[in-house]
């Protein structure tokens, strides 16, 4: 192979680069600012040491050309003018790639976010039906240290039944000073509860946060008797609302998973 060989093909390997790198910095970009979720764990780590590569393709390309120090400088009339057609074909085509590379993130996201939503709501179906005696416990709400000591224990025999959801909690309507709430009860028993007898629960400290939507939602559920699921997910967090109803009552079992990489 001889030096002007050796440049082009070092050329070839620098201009290869950074565009792999455009690319590159364009995906990271989209997948931080929309919180997409497409890669499996390991795939997501390769895509992000894949740059160390790219830069040290590039540094490579560089100390090549300039050992050599052959830069081709100008090319023929005629040969300019077939080189300036076949650089706009390439330059359109690189330039669909963009496009091409959101569809394929976008795409991705999406069918990650509807198998997780099946996932989700399958394992809690299959939860609620498989523990259908403690499931009914959790209906005769009444804000005592009897029930929400046993309401503890429930939630994490749920907790610990299917891995898909390492986070569960039972959601209530409630009412302090005549004012709506909604309460929140976790798998975690607060055991000073036990320790002093003279220690009572407070409302307050188990008021549910919620955003606007998520109200309106609750709302719903509880005062219109509706039975619609709600399921959301964003940046890596999957949300679950899953109401029970029986005999009249009516209470939320709500399922999380905070999820680092996506999982298509």
């Amino acid at each position: 192979m001889n030096a002007k060989q050796i440049v082009r093909l070092s050329n070839i390997i620098g201009i290869t680069s950074i565009l792999l790198l455009l690319y590159w910095v364009f995906t990271f970009i989209v997948i931080e600012v929309f919180g997409l979720k497409v890669f499996r764990e390991n795939m997501t780590e390769s895509f992000y040491l894949s740059i160390l590569g790219i830069l040290a393709l590039m540094a490579g390309s560089l100390i090549v050309n300039l050992m050599f120090n052959l830069t081709r400088i100008a090319e023929r009339k005629t040969e300019d003018e077939v080189n300036v057609k076949s650089t706009r074909r390439k330059v359109l085509t690189l330039l669909l790639i963009f496009p091409l590379i959101l569809i394929i993130l976008f795409g991705g996201n999406y069918l990650t976010s509807s198998k997780k939503e099946k996932m989700l709501i399958d394992s809690a179906k299959s939860i609620i039906e498989s523990n259908k005696s403690n499931s009914d416990k959790l209906l005769n709400y009444t804000f005592s240290k009897a029930y929400i000591k046993e309401t503890t224990g429930i939630l994490r025999v749920l907790s610990e039944t299917d891995k898909n959801f390492p986070s569960v909690t039972l959601i209530v309507k409630d009412s302090i000073k005549d004012s709506p709430v909604f309460l929140g009860f976790n798998p975690y028993y607060n055991e000073s509860l036990d320790s002093n007898d003279s220690i009572q629960p407070k409302k307050v400290n188990y008021i549910y946060k919620t955003t606007k939507e998520e109200r309106a939602y609750l709302n719903e559920v509880f005062t219109k008797n509706s039975e619609e699921l709600r399921y959301s997910s964003r940046k890596g967090n999957y949300e679950l609302f899953y109401p029970y109803k029986k005999n009249g009552k009516t209470i939320i079992i709500y399922f999380s998973e905070q999820q680092q990489y996506g999982k298509m």
